[in-house]
């Protein structure tokens, strides 16, 4: 909780642990909730770490091993191996090791959210192909192209400057495109009956597929305002005719019905070309204050750089390498049309780029976005310049990114920016919190019997004990929660009264019934909260007569 940023109030998380393992508690409460995923993995290039999925070898194995595994040959130490291409199972183990967090991560999108994947030249074939199997290759959406290097010199034939974004949507039936805004648009004509500012652009369709034999049907003519018939033609000037030019049929760029609308509304402006031939042209109006004049998102980005820079403004010394871009982030948000209330998710964090994205997007249009970061507690190199500024493991390098990165977007934001939410809620995926109490009788004595009356393990808080809760009776992660007394005791509340929850001990039959009264939802306690066994006994009575539809739980 120390690591936290307004842990009560912020609907943002940061998670530690193994982002499988995370994914799969998730799941049990963010199942169609994210809308848009980002993740930036190892890139297989044969000096990252992935991570070893594989915990079980044979006995012999095991034998040659010794200490690293237990006796059923799982792994007892580091979850990460240095995949090097000398490895017979380069490719595999990458593969192995991506293919199911992606196949967890499906499950979490929304039905109209989609996922964005950066990777380079050594996996960008079969991660995609990989996609295609879970997502259907049906959803794929695009390959974005980005140009964030000044050129890799490490590749044998030529510099490497750009890397790719795969985008893949859960359903591209339901998926919407966000698009980007046009900005300096010169509109240097006025329309007297509209009263709007107007340009113009050819009626006729130009680029390809745009000759009368690729679309006959839009091949007609229209009138011009002397009575002459009009139709797509390509002018083109040659010495080899009498008029000095030739006509090539074209086509228009809309089908007769809504062409008929377009010139019914007064949008079609006619003139004469240097030949006294007709050309037809349609009006683009200028927005009206309130609308938004809009085009497409391109595949190609070039105007965006790495994170480096703005890792040096945070950091000084920038404690992490290659990081991606916060504009980056922001871009891809844009174009998920990410709303203002949706859930981002991060699985490979890294320095936590996607959360500074998130802040700086909320500030700009006062969104609400919230930001879901998961990232494996890699130690850092003990010569890198991260261990240097003492961050031992980069799950600090994000969290203080975060902070540091919160601070400023408010900053910069300033009064806009009071109420903007740039706190986060960190949590470690553990083990169990509860004791193992699979025994056998001859584990027991006298001395031990009795020692065993309480199924928490004795170093887990309140805290962790309401976490492990939350997830199994749907509750999502970030919900607001508040610590308030009840008769002497320590009680949570969590999205009002929906869960009221009490870890403390000595809970007598007085402070239940306060709970009871309140009619929550939920209502947890340890067993060995209570005061006496007459609570217990007593416990089942008082909900029913004050809050019989209450669900009660007993840890």
């Amino acid at each position: 909780m120390n690591a936290s940023v307004d842990f009560w109030n912020t609907k943002n998380l940061y998670i530690e642990g193994d982002n499988l393992d995370v994914l799969k508690v998730l799941r049990e409460n963010y199942l169609g909730k994210v809308k848009m995923i980002y993740i930036d993995p190892p890139y297989n290039t044969g000096n990252d770490f992935v991570y070893n999925d594989d915990f079980v070898q044979g006995k012999e194995d095991f034998e040659t091993n010794n200490g690293l595994f237990d006796e059923d040959g799982n792994q007892l130490l580091d979850p990460m191996q240095r995949n090097t291409e000398s490895n017979g199972r380069f490719h595999t183990d990458w593969l192995n090791m991506i293919y199911p967090r992606l196949k967890v991560a499906r499950d979490l999108l929304s039905d109209d959210g989609v996922i964005f994947i950066s990777i380079d030249d050594n996996e960008v074939e079969n991660v995609k192909k990989v996609c295609s199997e879970i997502f259907g290759a049906r959803n794929f959406v695009s390959i974005i192209n980005w140009k964030g290097r000044g050129g890799r010199q490490d590749s044998k034939y030529y510099a490497v400057l750009h890397e790719y974004i795969l985008c893949f949507a859960k359903d591209l039936s339901k998926f919407s495109a966000g698009e980007e805004i046009k900005e300096g648009d010169v509109y240097p004509k006025y329309d007297e009956e509209k009263g709007r500012n107007y340009k113009t652009q050819l009626l006729r369709k130009w680029g390809s597929n745009s000759l009368r034999e690729n679309r006959p049907n839009l091949y007609y003519p229209i009138t011009a305002p002397d009575g002459a018939e009009v139709y797509p033609l390509i002018y083109s000037e040659s010495k080899d005719s009498a008029l000095g030019f030739v006509k090539i049929q074209g086509c228009w760029r809309h089908g007769a019905s809504t062409l008929g609308k377009i010139i019914a509304d007064g949008r079609v402006e006619f003139q004469k070309n240097k030949w006294g031939e007709w050309v037809a042209y349609e009006k683009i109006f200028e927005p009206l204050p309130g609308e938004e004049n809009t085009k497409k998102f391109t595949t190609w980005v070039d105007d965006i750089s790495n994170g480096t820079d703005t890792l040096k403004k945070l950091f000084g010394t920038p404690p992490f390498d290659y990081a991606k871009s916060p504009e980056l982030l922001q871009l891809f948000l844009r174009m998920a049309d990410v709303d203002d209330d949706d859930i981002i998710l991060d699985f490979f964090s890294g320095s936590a780029t996607s959360a500074h994205a998130v802040m700086k997007l909320n500030a700009e249009d006062g969104g609400h976005r919230k930001f879901i970061m998961v990232q494996l507690p890699e130690v850092t190199d003990e010569k890198s310049e991260a261990r240097k500024a003492g961050y031992e493991t980069i799950c600090q390098i994000g969290e203080e990114r975060i902070r540091r990165a919160g601070k400023k977007v408010k900053e910069e934001a300033g009064l806009h920016g009071q109420d903007l939410d740039t706190g986060f809620r960190v949590l470690k995926l553990d083990s169990s919190n509860m004791e193992n109490v699979f025994y056998t009788p001859e584990d027991f004595d006298e001395q031990t019997l009795f020692n065993t009356v309480d199924n928490v393990k004795p170093d887990r808080t309140p805290l962790d004990l309401l976490f492990q809760v939350m997830p199994e009776l749907d509750i999502e992660l970030s919900a607001k929660i508040e610590e308030k007394d009840v008769n002497g005791k320590k009680v949570f509340f969590v999205d009002g009264t929906y869960l009221i929850a009490t870890f403390a001990t000595e809970v007598n039959e007085s402070t239940v019934t306060e709970i009871a009264k309140m009619r929550p939802q939920y209502f947890v306690m340890r067993d060995s909260s209570a005061a006496n066994d007459n609570v217990l006994d007593n416990f089942e009575q008082i909900f029913r007569h004050y809050s019989p539809d209450t669900i009660r739980k007993i840890l």
